[in-house]
């Protein structure tokens, strides 16, 4: 059967990626898509969204959020999507559809009650759309089938702080709320295995001719000249298209439950994931954290689904 999936994206290079692999696969059943502030502006975000679909040919909901964080001030990653949040990709494309009416929280609500227990929330942004929406209707929780977050780095490096990946960074205390929703199932694709999913020069090459292939080179250009500088590998790491790919086939990752806790109140420390792998705080599991990944399995499918 194929998933019934909702993306909630804040669209820079890898979200654009992420949207992709959702439209292209075969597995997925997408609902929607809704938008927020993160690495770019709400209102960047949905234009490049739409941007996105318009290259597709793809015609499916684009919601507004969140356009700020819940209580701090928006935090751009221009210096690694570039000012449009594409690496300048797709200036001189017009979406072909306006969003729809409505707002993402409360899109949400509406379609977890269309479909409960049906639906996966795929979360490529910060989790204010999702914290917004579990405030207004608590009773979410029981209507979801899984929530997949791309975000988290716990038992790494950060990558916006010492210890704090981007998305917890941006808005740590809607972290908070969704993690101790009480959802039934709710996974991190964290930077642990998002590092290992890395698309290089070499495999853009080896797609075939198309318009989805001249927009990844593009748009990814910027991204692996910096990646390279900080990481040494001239690479752009797949962190939301993994996301996508562990809900539609979990078997790429390995997973282990534990209890996990945000930082939001630390001068240093603020969006850093905890992981309480030894059950030092005496709490029972409220997360499901992936631990390794079929890195060659991850970008098979990647590389052959985006071709459908």
């Amino acid at each position: 059967m194929r998933k019934k999936l909702l993306l909630d994206v804040d669209t820079g290079i890898d979200d654009a990626l992420g949207i992709i692999l959702a439209v292209k696969s075969e597995d997925a059943d997408l609902i929607g898509i809704t938008t927020v502030n993160g690495n770019v502006s709400l209102d960047q975000a949905t234009t490049n969204t739409l941007k996105v679909l318009a290259l597709l040919g793809a015609h499916y909901p684009v919601v507004k959020g969140a356009n700020t964080p819940l209580i701090r001030p928006s935090f751009f990653e221009h210096s690694v999507h570039g000012e449009d949040g594409l690496g300048g990709a797709l200036t001189t494309l017009e979406p072909n559809s306006e969003p729809t009416l409505g707002f993402a929280p409360d899109y949400m609500i509406e379609q977890a009650k269309r479909y409960p227990g049906e639906l996966t929330l795929v979360m490529t942004g910060p989790l204010t759309n999702l914290a917004l929406a579990i405030k207004k209707a608590p009773e979410l929780v029981h209507l979801i089938k899984q929530v997949v977050y791309m975000g988290g780095a716990a038992f790494t490096h950060g990558n916006v702080t010492p210890v704090a990946e981007y998305n917890m960074y941006v808005d740590p205390e809607a972290a908070r709320v969704v993690l101790h929703a009480g959802f039934s199932s709710i996974t991190q694709i964290g930077l642990d295995v998002t590092r290992d999913a890395l698309l290089t020069r070499a495999d853009i090459a080896s797609l075939p001719e198309s318009t989805i292939k001249h927009f990844i080179a593009d748009c990814t250009k910027h991204y692996m000249e910096r990646y390279e500088l900080r990481n040494g590998v001239a690479a752009c790491a797949l962190h939301d298209p993994l996301a996508v790919a562990y809900a539609l086939n979990p078997d790429l990752t390995e997973t282990a439950a534990y209890f996990m806790e945000v930082e939001t109140n630390s001068r240093f420390c603020d969006g850093q994931t905890i992981c309480d792998r030894q059950n030092r705080l005496e709490q029972a599991p409220n997360a499901y954290i992936a631990l390794n990944l079929n890195a060659n399995a991850f970008l098979c499918y990647f590389l052959t689904t985006i071709q459908h």
